[in-house]
């Protein structure tokens, strides 16, 4: 890897991705997998441990760290292991009284997990950003200018034959020293100020909550001692007055906190106070981080244009109940790689592209709304002195209020957003006249129509159904399928067809008799794309080449 102190004062590759936070490193690990060379621009030299952001790596995001192979190294990495906690719990304060909990939170579970083939892992964002750093370090495909910014895009009058121009990106060091990265694609990952959203004229439309919020990481030796309530990745403190959340950060004496609907610039306003009120102890602390911050509800009217595309928060900004803002970001550069990889590679149609936005823009849109709607029953609006009440009084104000705490299922029990999204409506999905599931934040269907997520299951080998997918299309095939098909004139033409274009496909055959009931298919053969959707189903082989052709985006009147 070029390094900012090797890399020269001009570099030139096929993508340039501006912004090296989660979405930005993830998609640069992508593309290099899939053989594409990537410039990435980030004015970062060193993570800041003290802003951990998001805490929540959902199970989404790390069967997309699975696939690169980095799950186990992002687990490694995490102070706190799933086996500490899988709970979110409710509580008058940390040393008063349970008021409810959510088990098996964000997707956080011991085994082999049903739905994905990985589970939740609670990390904050800095670590995750560090262990996808250190890959990207040893990658020789990847070129990092860490302490750049990128200030402008231009495209020049020098054709890439793509139909459009080729870019060039000027980046900035903090001391004036100037570099230009030229590629044919560009990729926004720079965040909610993103210079290339505002480079195409692109705002970000919505609004804000209308109270703020205080984050503050600290260190306490008492906390841990005097907290007398049950391991909780999460403490949710009703407690009068002041509530919000506290975690740990760490094993040893690091936790992190949340103080919900408070003023940031109140010059009354005791952090160490506030944290105090929520542990209920007078306990030692020191203060090492603040930040105050306002839920936004924020999404770009356009995620880019051709040859620029936004991917993260410079496209999209969210509240962060439910812990859905980072895990999308991820969603994002997974969508987005396979496709600027097949066009770099030669095998994509007009329309792959533009199924990006198609596809990811509503799914961000979905989960805003959802993320939003859990925010309007925040800790301050459960808060009451009785929950801290002995006796019959305090019982029973506990009890109504776990009753009324049922509305936070859907912010930690969201399986139906995580999993349940799908993209059946887009230009590249060969429908086949079934309809997806129902949209439900917290139930998952899993589901073969196309569109939806490939249905997890696990094999009598311990293998991942996942696992047997290949870094293109697969085309999953029921033994029966398999037992007349095989030297069928079809499968020749589909074969030949991928040989001709080179659009990867790998066949595989399943005994589809041992998947469990949830995993079963709805049809004997299954396409599914490189990002683990599905892409088209059926009984029919001869449907399949018409199919491949259309979820690699060539348009019916010009099949290759």
């Amino acid at each position: 890897m070029n390094n900012t102190q090797q890399a020269p004062t001009s570099a030139h590759a096929p993508a340039a991705i501006c912004g090296g936070g989660p979405s930005g490193l993830f998609l640069a690990l992508d593309l290099a997998q899939r053989g594409i060379p990537s410039v990435l621009v980030e004015p970062r030299t060193d993570i800041d441990r003290l802003r951990p952001r998001a805490k929540t790596t959902n199970a989404r995001t790390m069967t997309h760290l699975r696939r690169l192979g980095l799950a186990d190294a992002l687990r490694q990495a995490a102070a706190l292991p799933t086996s500490y906690s899988q709970d979110v719990i409710f509580c008058s304060t940390l040393s008063g009284y349970e008021v409810t909990r959510f088990h098996e939170a964000f997707q956080l579970s011991l085994g082999p997990y049903r739905w994905q083939p990985e589970c939740g892992q609670q990390i904050p964002q800095p670590v995750v950003e560090e262990v996808l750093r250190a890959q990207v370090a040893s990658n020789p495909l990847i070129t990092c200018w860490y302490g750049y910014k990128a200030i402008s895009v231009a495209e020049l009058d020098e054709p890439t034959g793509y139909g459009f121009g080729l870019h060039q990106v000027s980046c900035e060091d903090a001391h004036g020293n100037l570099r230009t990265v030229r590629a044919d694609f560009v990729v926004g990952a720079d965040g909610a100020s993103s210079v290339v959203r505002k480079s195409l004229g692109i705002r970000l439309e919505g609004g804000s909550a209308a109270l703020s919020n205080v984050s503050a990481v600290f260190t306490s030796a008492q906390l841990g001692q005097k907290a007398s309530l049950d391991p909780a990745v999460q403490y949710w403190a009703l407690s009068e007055g002041v509530c919000g959340m506290i975690g740990r950060m760490d094993l040893d004496n690091t936790w992190w906190a949340i103080i919900q609907g408070v003023a940031a610039d109140d010059p009354d306003f005791d952090v160490a106070a506030a944290i105090r009120t929520m542990a209920g102890k007078d306990i030692d602390l020191e203060i090492l981080a603040t930040d105050p911050w306002t839920a936004r509800m924020l999404l770009a009217s356009s995620y880019g244009r051709p040859g620029i595309y936004l991917v993260g928060d410079a496209a999209h900004l969210n509240p962060p109940w439910g812990g859905h803002g980072f895990n999308t970001c991820i969603g994002d550069a997974s969508n987005l790689a396979w496709k600027l990889a097949a066009v770099v590679q030669g095998w994509a149609g007009p329309g792959l592209l533009a199924s990006y936005e198609a596809e990811r823009r509503q799914v961000a849109q979905r989960t805003i709304s959802e993320a939003a709607d859990n925010g309007k029953a925040l800790a301050y609006d459960f808060a009451s002195p009785l929950l801290d009440a002995p006796g019959e009084e305090g019982e029973e104000a506990r009890e109504a209020a776990r009753i009324q705490l049922e509305v936070k299922a859907s912010e930690f029990h969201s399986l139906g957003l995580v999993l349940g999204y799908h993209y059946a409506q887009s230009p590249i999905i060969a429908p086949d006249g079934s309809e997806p599931p129902a949209a439900h934040p917290v139930d998952y269907v899993p589901s073969t129509t196309p569109g939806c997520l490939l249905p997890h299951a696990w094999l009598p080998s311990g293998r991942a159904l996942y696992d047997e997918l290949g870094p293109g299309f697969t085309l999953l095939l029921s033994h029966t399928a398999a037992a007349s098909w095989h030297q069928s004139p079809a499968m020749e033409r589909i074969l030949a067809l991928a040989g001709r274009t080179r659009i990867p496909l790998a066949v595989r055959v399943i005994d589809t008799a041992l998947l469990p009931a949830e995993a079963r298919w709805a049809a004997d053969a299954v396409l599914v794309r490189p990002d683990q959707h599905v892409g088209w189903q059926g009984n029919d082989l001869d449907e399949v080449v018409e199919a491949l052709q259309r979820c690699a985006g060539h348009p019916s009147s010009a099949r290759v």
